[in-house]
């Protein structure tokens, strides 16, 4: 590839705020999503889940729903018994994973599992013949949970290390399950064409390729005869990652039926059988000098995983466990991670996925080393950065840190949100009988890894073609994705075209997950337009009649450097590239496709500090201002950074403050509906301030790091972190998410507040001799 960068007269794209092409047609109801999709002769597929949260199905009788208005069939567990296996990414080579079935044949394993299937004419016939099945189950008690995987990461004497320290703090956290509650519901529609032989199926998923992949193995189907296409996608923030079971199910109905099905999940089928997030329970040490330098970690973490293994399941807990000790440098480590299944839902990647979870666990530790020391929190985390020059950093976890500059995030955060002022400002209001705090949080974030695909083509026309393997959910990335090709050919974004979600028209991709896209996926685009742009430069020289290395990129193709009025448009390559084509191979005049490997993986970092007051007679908190500074690297588009910052802190906020699936003791879920499980709302959001620094990675093409996730890793330990620095005059040192109001009423109730400590015997402290201390399990 010619190395020649040639200086257009219009400004880069890349950095510059350009508002989202696809808000036009999506605002104004243009947009089409699954169940705007209506074949003819399209039929309905319902559900029958099961009621109880282990049970043996002693019969299914289909005789008078068989008979009911509109059937077309029903289906059961043995209709599908020699389909293939629902597999799990073996991250973790040694995980005793069962196999996932499609729907059971004798035996239920949780609430909501699907149980029977009836493909009608409409869906309210198909529901009504579900409500005439007759199941008869004999309950059974719930088995123990199930472990299934454990791994260890350790460097150094950790042993050594707490056996010497003058100080040790502890934390113990449990992570409530999360929903991730995507506007659009889970949904799935296929069609067979008998007379062609070909599978369509239109999935709202993150992974249309992998998807592909997974109905082709399951189903016995060749691969170049399925066609999987994501329309429009109306959220996804992880809980579409993986296919599921009723995906596979209307896919084989569709073969088996020879008619186009149809199955929209309800807002309760996603509670009840969707991956939930999080529900991480996580124990940490951390020995310190009395000067306040780590001198080693020590934790065990252990991820529920519920009924059956999506792909991505142990994603959260892998994550998790490499990513500590976050930012900071400790020599020695020993963390485990273990994954158990249950009667529950299946439990997969939610926007995050391991990261907040890492970091709640390394900030908790370090607030409390702060108090154990009598050090100021954000000094104690500055002291123990990793430092700008050390990068690329070799984690004792065995990662590599591209690129970052820890402390100039925590000092531009600092100076940002007023930090010293802040404090002030709390003890000031303390002393007037206020409940405030200030909490703070740094963080680091993966960026997904790997490979991606990417093509770039020019139409007869002139019109330029993109098309990514990675997906759109919402994000803008057909903005930003243009923005890159703009750069690369000197176009306007608005002239080009980017596909995606449609594996039909689309190179082979991973998707849209671990905040990969525009570090793996713009990458792949951008390394494709340098090649697509060479070979236009040396068509353009050819019809100029003049050297290559004089012809340079102009607006709207290419000119000669020392003839101003020679110039060669993109219509004129596009036209002067099919005469060299075949009739028949016309469609797209100049193609280019590469598949781009990462050179390692990019990590964003980031810091949130919050301040909260709380309320005296009901113990309800108040956010009353985060700033977040993040470091994604380079920004293709500030304006759309942004928001996925909002958004993140938002979904932060509702997992610190709101968010919570509970189980009963019989595996009924208690909270199965936005009535009983709470969202934030508008009202609920405090001011923020935000703010970015840019370390670019040297690990992709762009420089650019993720930013979908962050908001939501750092606000929820910034937030706790502020709360229990309210709550620490009532001695109230740990508390669970989420932080509501009577939560932390009873606990400023049940704490023993400072002034009644004074009055206390005096205790010896314990310094020393902690070889008997018992380790986290």
């Amino acid at each position: 590839m010619d190395e020649t960068r040639i200086q257009t007269k219009t400004p880069d794209w890349i950095g510059r705020e350009v508002r989202r092409f696809e808000d036009h047609r999506l605002l104004t109801g243009s947009g089409q999503y699954v169940d705007d999709i209506a074949p003819t002769g399209c039929l309905s597929l319902h559900f029958i889940r099961s009621a109880h949260a282990c049970a043996r199905i002693r019969r299914i009788d289909t005789t008078d729903a068989a008979l009911s208005a509109g059937v077309v069939a029903i289906f059961t567990g043995r209709d599908v018994a020699t389909l293939g296996d629902l597999l799990v990414n073996p991250i973790f080579p040694d995980i005793l994973a069962p196999k996932g079935s499609i729907m059971p044949i004798d035996q239920v394993a949780a609430v909501g599992q699907p149980i029977a299937a009836v493909a009608a004419d409409n869906l309210e016939n198909a529901r009504v013949a579900g409500e005439r099945i007759n199941i008869e189950f004999d309950p059974v008690q719930t088995p123990a949970r199930t472990e299934i995987f454990r791994r260890r990461w350790s460097h150094g004497d950790t042993m050594a290390a707490f056996a010497n320290a003058p100080h040790i703090v502890a934390v113990t956290l449990q992570h409530s399950r999360l929903t991730p509650a995507p506007i659009e519901p889970r949904a799935a529609l296929a069609n067979f064409d008998r007379e062609v032989g070909d599978l369509t199926v239109w999935l709202s998923t993150q992974t249309p390729h992998r998807a592909r992949s997974d109905l082709a193995r399951i189903l016995g189907f060749p691969i170049e005869r399925i066609r999987v296409i994501a329309p429009d996608v109306g959220g996804t923030f992880g809980g579409k990652a993986s296919i599921y079971p009723e995906d596979i199910m209307v896919s084989w109905a569709a073969l088996r039926l020879g008619r186009p099905i149809k199955w929209c999940a309800t807002r309760s089928e996603d509670f009840l059988s969707a991956t939930h997030g999080r529900g991480c329970h996580s124990e940490g040490e951390m020995a310190l000098t009395t000067e306040g330098q780590i001198l080693a970690l020590r934790v065990r973490l252990s991820f529920p995983l519920g009924y059956w293994l999506p792909y991505s399941a142990t994603v959260p807990a892998w994550n998790a466990s490499r990513i500590l000790p976050g930012p900071y440098k400790v020599d020695a480590v020993d963390i485990e991670s273990s994954g158990t299944m249950d009667n529950t839902a299946p439990l997969g990647i939610y926007r995050g996925a391991g990261r907040p979870e890492a970091a709640m666990l390394m900030e908790r530790l370090v607030e409390k080393a702060s108090r154990t020391l009598s050090i100021d929190p954000n000094q104690l985390r500055r002291r123990n950065l990793i430092k700008s020059h050390e990068f690329p950093y070799r984690t004792p976890t065995g990662e590599t840190f591209d690129s970052g500059d820890y402390e100039r995030l925590l000092d531009h955060s600092c100076e940002k949100a007023g930090y010293s002022e802040l404090i002030e400002e709390r003890d000031v209001r303390r002393s007037k009988g206020h409940i405030c705090g200030v909490g703070t949080a740094l963080y680091v974030e993966p960026c997904g890894q790997g490979w991606e695909g990417g093509s770039v083509k020019i139409s007869p026309s002139g019109q330029i073609v993109a098309a990514t393997g990675s997906t759109n959910q919402g994000q803008g990335r057909e903005t930003a994705f243009a923005q890159i090709l703009a750069d690369a050919l000197a176009i306007d974004p608005k002239d080009v075209i980017i596909q995606h979600g449609d594996t039909a028209q689309t190179p082979l991709g991973v998707g849209a997950l671990a905040s990969r896209s525009t570090a793996i996926g713009g990458s792949a685009l951008l390394q494709a337009a340098e090649t697509f742009r060479d070979k236009a430069r040396a068509l353009a020289a050819q019809l100029l009649q003049v050297p290559v290395d004089s012809v340079e990129l102009d607006l709207g193709g290419f000119r000669h450097r020392n003839t101003k009025a020679s110039s060669i448009s993109w219509a004129t390559i596009a036209e002067a590239a099919c005469a060299e084509k075949s009739a028949t191979d016309r469609n797209f005049a100049l193609e280019t496709s590469i598949v781009y490997h990462a050179k390692g993986e990019a990590w964003s970092s980031g810091c949130c500090i919050a301040t909260v007051s709380i309320e005296n007679d009901t113990g309800i908190p108040h956010i009353e201002r985060i700033v977040c500074v993040d470091d994604a690297g380079v920004i293709i588009n500030p304006l759309l950074a942004r928001g996925q910052l909002f958004g993140g802190l938002a979904q932060g906020l509702g997992e610190a403050l709101f968010e919570r699936l509970v189980y009963d003791e019989k595996g009924e879920l208690l909270t199965g509906s936005f009535s009983d499980y709470a969202l934030p709302r508008a009202a609920n959001m405090p001011t923020i301030i935000l703010d970015k620094m840019e370390t670019g990675s040297p690990f992709n093409e762009l420089g650019a790091k993720g930013i979908g996730e962050a908001g939501c890793i750092g606000a929820p330990a910034a937030i706790v972190n502020a709360v229990l620095d309210a709550l620490s005059p009532f001695g109230v040192g740990d508390i669970d998410m989420p932080l509501t109001g009577e939560k932390i009423w009873r606990a400023m109730k049940n704490g023993i507040p400072l002034s009644a400590r004074a009055h206390e015997p005096a205790r010896t402290p314990r310094v020393k001799n902690h070889t008997r201390r018992p380790r986290p399990r």
